[in-house]
């Protein structure tokens, strides 16, 4: 009987193992590192999509490198929208060809600046500023609204973890001067 506990209690704890080993095997694959899981939760959750400004290739528009994250150009100007194109029963929204700044029953909105600069970005940020935007879907947890198409309520279902290597991959960004646009209310019909 004693035999029998000890070679039950030797394959649970080499099962133990072997599952820790694939836990820690899983988390090679998303990072090593806060600031590389961050940056793969970036990608994952599409950060780029709308925060970094696009250059157009042969297979339509790219990730600026040199400006990744950097949010909506402040020097871009946006052509007006035309007349009757937005509203109950036509498009529910536009976006210029960069996809930084989005036009809908919202008004329209600016793609923010995500990278460490202390003027334009996030650099004076602290971690539990940027986790209660993503909880509350409020700019610094307090502000005003984040608008669409920002995927607030989705984000907010990351863990405090994920949320917190998302802020550190930010953090390790090179800082890009960018002021961008403030929201713009919109227009009555």
């Amino acid at each position: 009987m004693r035999l029998r506990v000890r070679i039950r209690n030797t394959l649970a704890a080499a099962m133990l193992l072997i599952a820790a080993s694939g836990a820690l095997a899983q988390t090679a694959k998303t990072g090593k590192s806060p600031i590389q899981r961050g940056e793969y939760l970036s990608i994952i959750t599409g950060c780029n999509d709308c925060h970094s400004p696009k250059l157009m290739t042969p297979n339509g528009p790219a990730t600026d490198p040199a400006r990744i994250l950097s949010g909506h150009p402040a020097t871009e100007r946006l052509p007006p929208v035309p007349p009757g194109v937005l509203g109950p029963g036509k498009w529910m929204a536009m976006t210029n060809d960069g996809l930084t700044a989005w036009v809908g029953p919202w008004g329209t909105s600016f793609a923010a600046n995500l990278t460490p600069d202390a003027e334009t970005g996030m650099g004076r940020w602290t971690v539990q500023q940027f986790i209660q935007t993503l909880r509350t879907g409020k700019h610094l947890g307090v502000g005003r609204p984040v608008l669409p198409p920002m995927p607030a309520a989705e984000l907010a279902a990351m863990t405090d973890a994920d949320l917190k290597a998302l802020f550190s991959y930010l953090k390790s960004l090179r800082p890009v001067k960018n002021l961008v646009p403030a929201p713009i209310p919109p227009t009555s019909p």
